[in-house]
């Protein structure tokens, strides 16, 4: 009997580590105007970011319904019969709420245990492989559950932005309000703690931006797990991927893009590592 792992688009996942990991992704809603797209499925990255450049309407996002959760678990129960779903934070979106009544929708009667991982973007991503890794060497459903809620509270993330103009028409910016206001070219690092967007500080450039983020990364000891994104900027990523192969096996580092939902409510400038610390 095998647990497949089931996450939302949020997590934003790399392709190569959802194939390698057997992950199930369950896509969210992103709105121009009175058009809507299921993220990764019907829009592209690099469509969404055009879009984002061009169009006139600002895009708005909305969660996956209880139904849709449900056709997905009935979907992998016709599979296996244990599915555990790792999904956003509960105080971001209403996808966790949509994650725990899909459950009672379920026909198949199979096991379905939601954690609410107080996580979006790389922080869920990077606990999502993690947990995805143990399923794979055949942890079971208990294992997988107690192992992803211990780690939610292990994982560490730190985003460079160049503006917060996203994040406050979309509502999210939470307790980063404080970074708001400068007139000064400064460029914001954020987190997520206890489910919510809180600020860290700023950096004169992104050149320092990415500094920090290599000394963030180079903090820990030991390294479980490793996750870099970025939106627009490969070129970055890239750099940030080779100077952080100095600290932590390049092989062993997922890259991934920040897709549509997020990228709504963070523009298209946004790096980030996102790190699960070893035991």
């Amino acid at each position: 009997m095998a647990v497949r792992i089931l996450t939302d688009s949020t997590s934003d996942v790399p392709p190569d580590a959802a194939k390698e990991f057997d992950i199930t992704i369950v896509p969210l809603y992103v709105h121009f105007g009175e058009e809507a797209y299921l993220d990764g499925v019907e829009i592209t990255t690099d469509e969404f970011y055009r879009k984002l450049k061009e169009d006139k309407a600002f895009p708005i996002t909305a969660a996956p319904s209880p139904q849709t959760f449900a056709d997905y678990y009935d979907r992998l129960a016709g599979e296996n019969d244990e599915v555990l779903a790792i999904v956003l934070s509960s105080k971001l979106s209403t996808t966790y709420d949509s994650a725990i009544k899909g459950k009672e929708l379920c026909k198949s009667g199979s096991r379905v245990e939601i954690v609410d991982s107080l996580w979006a973007t790389l922080g869920l991503g990077v606990l999502v492989i993690a947990t995805a890794r143990k399923a794979k060497e055949g942890a079971t459903l208990e294992e997988l559950a107690t192992f992803a809620r211990d780690a939610l509270k292990r994982v560490e993330m730190r985003i460079s932005f160049d503006t917060l103009e996203y994040l406050r028409r979309g509502g999210r910016i939470g307790r980063a309000q404080a970074l708001m206001g400068s007139m000064l070219k400064v460029n914001p690092i954020l987190t997520i703690k206890d489910g919510l967007v809180d600020g860290i500080g700023r950096t004169r450039s992104r050149e320092k931006a990415m500094d920090y983020l290599v000394e963030f990364t180079s903090s820990f000891p030991k390294i479980s797990e490793l996750l870099v994104g970025d939106a627009t900027t490969p070129d970055e990523a890239e750099l940030l991927v080779n100077r952080l192969s100095d600290i932590y096996p390049r092989e062993r580092i997922y890259r991934t893009k920040v897709g549509a939902v997020v990228g709504a409510h963070v523009g298209p400038h946004v790096l980030g590592v996102a790190i699960l610390p070893g035991t």
